[in-house]
């Protein structure tokens, strides 16, 4: 099986270097938005947000089992599960061959095997040109007005 290039992890694995501090279980559902620090593992179903709060060394691991319905944003990303959102990874992102995206994909380093699919824009967001689309994205994964959000950047 092939490794996450950063991590040396196989994708959707929670082995590896990141530990796992959270951990939403197969038989379990989480309705709300989810906000977390060092690792979260989803093998279970989250309906809502999951957002890692300022921990620069935090990591989303969903393995195939895991679903989440909502938009996801981490510094570190490893996915081989099932997103309905957009994800946003503001270091590395890695999607294993039974990820499934539907939404766009913000990234600063991708990792894709074989197999995973995405279903939405790839948005590489290493440079400011990127400053209106991404306060677009910001906005409405914080829930202010996408308005606001971009006068405040001017």
């Amino acid at each position: 099986m092939a490794k996450n290039f950063w991590t040396g992890e196989s994708p959707g694995s929670s082995s590896g270097s990141s530990s796992v501090d959270t951990l939403i279980g197969r038989q379990t559902e989480v309705l709300g938005d989810v906000r977390f620090s060092g690792g979260l593992h989803v093998d279970g179903k989250i309906i809502g947000k999951v957002i890692a709060t300022s921990d620069k060394g935090a990591t989303l691991s969903v393995s195939e089992a895991g679903i989440v319905e909502g938009d996801v944003r981490a510094p570190k990303i490893v996915l081989n599960g099932l997103v309905q959102g957009d994800v946003v990874s503001s270091e590395n992102l890695s999607l294993g061959a039974r990820a499934r995206i539907s939404g766009s994909v913000y990234y600063k380093n991708i990792e894709m095997m074989s197999g995973a699919v995405i279903n939405g824009q790839l948005v590489h967001e290493g440079d400011d040109s990127m400053a209106a689309p991404r306060a677009l994205n910001d906005a409405r994964i914080e829930g202010i007005s996408a308005e606001a959000r971009i006068k405040s950047l001017a």
